[in-house]
Parts: C-alpha cells; sequence; structure tokens
C-alpha cells in the first residue's frame, strides 16, 4: 500500500492582502478536490495577535506522480498567477512526513487543525482506557520480573493499541468535534 505524500508549502502575504489570499486559497482548495490523487489539504494561518504574516499550506497526494501532475496542472500555473499580486515573491516547498500523534489528527478535508487542546482531550480519551485495561488484564502475568521490564511490556502493547486500534477509531467518531473546534474563537 502507498504511503500518502504530504507537501509543507509557506507564503508571505502582502499586508493588507491577508482576507483576499484567504478566500482565495480556500476556493483553489474546494476547485482541487476534484483533482484526481489528491487528498485534500489545509491552511495554517498565523497567530491572532502575531505580526507574521506567514501562511502554511499542507498538501496531501495519494503518491508521487500525483503530486508531481498537480504541480504541473494548469489549475495549480492558475492558482499562482491569481494569488502573486497577494504573496511576496518566492515561497517554500517541501516533502513532509507525518510522525506519531499529529498523523491521526490529520485530515485532509480540514481548512486546518483541530485546536490543541481538543487533540490532548481525545489522546486522553484513548490513553486511560487502554492503560486502564491492558494493566487490569495484562499486568498480572508480569508478576516476579522485573519492573522495568513489566513497565516495557505494559507500555509497548498500549502504543500498539492506540497506533492501530484506538486512535483510528477515535478520531474518526470525534471527528465532527475536531472539525467545528477549527471554527469556535
Amino acid at each position: 500500500m502507498k504511503k500518502p505524500v504530504h507537501v509543507a508549502i509557506t507564503r508571505k502575504v502582502k499586508p493588507g492582502s491577508e482576507s483576499e489570499f484567504e478566500g482565495a486559497i480556500e476556493r483553489f482548495f474546494k476547485e482541487s478536490e476534484i483533482i484526481n490523487g489528491s487528498l485534500g489539504a489545509q491552511i495554517i494561518r498565523p497567530l491572532p495577535g502575531n505580526k507574521s504574516s506567514t501562511y502554511g499550506i499542507l498538501r496531501s497526494f495519494a503518491s508521487d506522480k500525483d503530486r508531481d501532475e498537480f504541480y504541473r496542472s494548469d489549475q495549480f500555473r492558475k492558482w499562482d498567477q491569481t494569488v502573486r499580486p497577494m504573496v511576496e515573491p518566492g515561497y517554500t516547498r517541501q516533502e513532509i512526513e507525518l510522525h506519531g500523534l499529529e498523523a491521526f489528527f490529520s485530515d485532509p478535508s480540514a481548512i486546518s487543525h483541530p485546536q490543541r487542546w481538543k487533540m490532548a482531550v481525545v489522546t486522553w480519551m484513548g490513553v486511560w482506557p487502554t492503560v486502564f485495561l491492558i494493566s487490569l488484564l495484562i499486568t498480572p502475568y508480569f508478576i516476579g520480573l522485573p519492573m522495568w521490564i513489566a513497565i516495557g511490556i505494559d507500555t509497548l502493547l498500549v502504543v500498539l493499541a492506540l497506533t492501530w486500534a484506538v486512535m483510528p477509531l477515535l478520531t474518526k467518531l470525534m471527528r465532527p468535534w475536531l472539525v467545528k473546534a477549527n471554527r469556535d474563537p
């Protein structure tokens, strides 16, 4: 199975063009979601009150081939021409890999990542019962082992359960709440 390809882009928006840029990028996200192999895009806005005008964009593709076709497409060239008057010359674009918990909260259809406190709540909702159940059901079999080995086995089982079962299920179930977080003040 091919792993998705994630590309991180930064663009510096000219002062006074922020609203126009955000509107243009949201329209482009909607238009480009139908492109074959495009898994979606997210925008990362500067923090409120921050003087930075650098925006982050995360685009996800099904494969390297889909990424390359997207960046060679007329649709992308048209987008680049559209925003050129709104942004400083040049931008960065690099392929990234998502590791650990941020991969669970990556939603290619969302405009931005969920709020950090909501990700922490969902993570706790997964960790607490998983640790409890593994400690209750498995730990008694480790009596007599050195504590560091027992804890190592416990945490290994917790990580495996979280990675392949608990977190994928929880983030899927909690997606409406997590996505709503992007619109909360």
